[in-house]
């Protein structure tokens, strides 16, 4: 898969569990880290949690793993590293305090409006 594949994989998974405010950044002009980030929020820690599995279990269907998870344990933020694209997702409160859609605003946002649902 490329990595707008995975990134759009990610999105249709975030969205199946009705994650909230996904976004999609290409960052590969501003920065080595990816070339894709994936945002989203969760209505609360089981939230968060649910969308991140979800998000790792499709990958996987798809033949993508994850290389590295951070914040399993968490009720926050899990943030899933496929390389390419990493995927984060946070609680509502932990999304604003990073602001991580402000803080990579020099990459393109990506136009996602044909696989999210509209609620």
């Amino acid at each position: 898969m490329t990595s707008l594949e995975i990134a759009r994989e990610a999105v249709k998974a975030i969205d199946s569990k009705l994650g909230i405010k996904i976004s999609v950044i290409k960052v590969d002009s501003v920065s080595v880290l990816a070339d894709y980030f994936v945002i989203a929020t969760g209505s609360g820690s089981t939230h968060v949690k649910a969308i991140a599995d979800e998000v790792e279990y499709r990958l996987k269907q798809a033949g993508e793993n994850a290389s590295h998870i951070e914040g399993h344990r968490s009720d926050t933020w899990i943030l899933l590293d496929y390389i390419d694209v990493i995927v984060h997702v946070f609680s509502d409160e932990t999304r604003e305090y990073y602001d991580l859609d402000r803080m990579w605003a020099d990459g393109e946002a990506i136009d996602i409006s044909d696989i999210i649902t509209e609620r």
